[in-house]
């Protein structure tokens, strides 16, 4: 690499998914679906949670933060990888790069944080239902989301000034679509032994810690389950399947790419777990909990509704009460909708409120 001869860089070369010269269409191809995928069903998330009273449960505020920061974890490398494939042109300089690494994991942290928080939701609701009010309190929702992200940026400062205390010399490509941590340190010219043990134990007790309670929540979720008579054992686990889920595809990836020696690391494969967990998993996100959950399918049906009902059949504008014959025929005139089609409107949203109840 040059690490005797060469130069300090100011910027490193982001490779992408090859090492060819010049531009990349079939990044494009491969991440823009994904990426408007991913921001349009995350945000229509934050949309239906936040519009909907009756989704204003602590699972759903949880749900929604995780939405938000899936929106961010996807903001914060696609764009950039966007527009290096399309111009050919990946030069990074060093800070944007270190900026890029830090707040990606303030958002990727802050996803598995979530994922146990969602855990303990659930947890809570199954095997406590009666304190579940008290638990899970608005209060204590906000306080867990603010957490989360607390313990995130502090977890990416401590591991953003431990990079900065390497120093890179000659080489500056990165085999890579963003600024992840393992090419990294394998571009440096210092020793990493820190970094790695910091890896190791430091991001070990951030990112196996949430796994390994969302195991042991669902261990005694699966108990409790079973003490159950059968009628109730599918409605108590069917909120649980969507959370889990997302849980075996975010770990599993994070598992293959940063918990291994550096000496093992293979760039091409840290590359392909990378795109499963910072685009393909904040993507499927909002699709996975929407397709296995009536409360959120009922809920974007109401506001798909809402839209269509002001869109194609606005609500009737009328002038002031006649006062003479002429003036009732200019107040018949300025009636936007005719009556059937009023009553007809009138009808629809009758029988959609009477199915939402039964619902």
């Amino acid at each position: 690499m040059g690490c005797e001869n060469g130069s300090e860089i100011s910027e490193f070369i982001l490779l992408g998914l090859s090492s060819r010269p010049g531009p990349q269409p079939f990044l494009v191809l491969l991440f823009l679906p994904l990426y408007v995928a991913g921001v349009l069903g995350n945000s229509l998330m934050v949309a239906v949670i936040t519009v909907d009273p009756r989704l204003h449960s602590p699972m759903y505020s949880l749900l929604r933060s995780l939405s938000l920061v899936d929106v961010g974890l996807l903001s914060v490398t696609v764009p950039q990888a966007l527009a290096h494939a399309l111009s050919g042109h990946r030069a990074v300089p060093f800070h944007a790069c270190l900026a890029q690494f830090f707040f990606f994991y303030v958002f990727g942290v802050s996803d598995t944080l979530l994922l146990a928080a969602m855990a303990l939701d659930r947890y809570v609701a199954i095997c406590d239902p009666l304190r579940y009010p008290a638990v899970m309190s608005p209060r204590v929702c906000r306080r867990l989301v603010a957490s989360c992200l607390g313990l995130a940026v502090l977890h990416s400062a401590f591991h953003a000034g431990l990079l900065l205390r390497l120093t890179y010399r000659g080489g500056n490509r990165l085999p890579h679509f963003f600024c992840d941590h393992q090419p990294l340190l394998r571009l440096s010219c210092s020793p990493t032994r820190v970094n790695e043990a910091a890896i190791f134990f430091e991001g070990g007790l951030v990112i196996l810690g949430p796994f390994l309670f969302i195991a042991a929540s669902y261990a005694r979720i699966g108990w409790a389950v079973l003490q159950r008579p059968a009628s109730e054992r599918r409605r108590a686990l069917s909120t649980c399947g969507s959370h889990l889920t997302m849980v075996a595809l975010f770990y599993g990836a994070i598992v293959g790419v940063y918990f291994q020696p550096g000496a093992s690391y293979s760039a091409p494969r840290g590359a392909v777990f990378s795109v499963m967990y910072t685009i393909v998993t904040p993507a499927a996100n909002p699709f996975v909990y929407s397709l296995r959950n009536k409360d959120v399918q009922g809920a974007l049906r109401r506001l798909m509704g809402r839209v269509y009902d002001q869109e194609f059949w606005p609500q009737a504008v009328t002038a002031p009460a006649p006062t003479s014959g002429s003036g009732k025929k200019e107040a018949e005139r300025f009636d936007v909708v005719p009556k059937l089609k009023r009553k007809r409107i009138d009808t629809l949203t009758a029988n959609r409120d009477a199915a939402s109840s039964r619902n």
